[in-house]
């Protein structure tokens, strides 16, 4: 029996809703980046950001480009997938913004 009330919907909040996975794709919205640099711009360890990345790829979401130069440089950067997501993404800022108390947010510590 299928459980499910909308299995895309679903599937669709199961690979946003991980940890960290929004706040990349957000970072990458700004164009190809390096590891190093979304690196930066969060406070992320580098394995989970490896492991979001390569479950990004896997989705179609990312893409990972590898440069063929000493030393070998790769670059992360959205695919149409992935920047279709930057309507949702806009939205979701445009809410924060409207209705999240960062002040709340830190007290309860989501």
């Amino acid at each position: 029996m299928d459980t499910s009330l909308c299995p895309r919907f679903e599937k669709a909040m199961k690979i946003l809703g991980q940890r960290w996975t929004g706040l990349i794709i957000n970072q990458l919205l700004n164009g190809p980046q390096r590891f190093c640099t979304v690196e930066a711009a969060m406070p992320i360890s580098a394995r989970v950001l490896s492991e979001r990345l390569k479950d990004l790829e896997q989705e179609g979401i990312v893409n990972r480009k590898v440069y063929p130069e000493t030393p070998v440089r790769i670059e992360y950067s959205l695919t149409e997938k992935g920047l279709a997501l930057r309507p949702l993404m806009e939205e979701i800022s445009q809410w924060g913004e409207t209705w999240v108390d960062i002040e709340e947010t830190e007290k309860t510590n989501i």
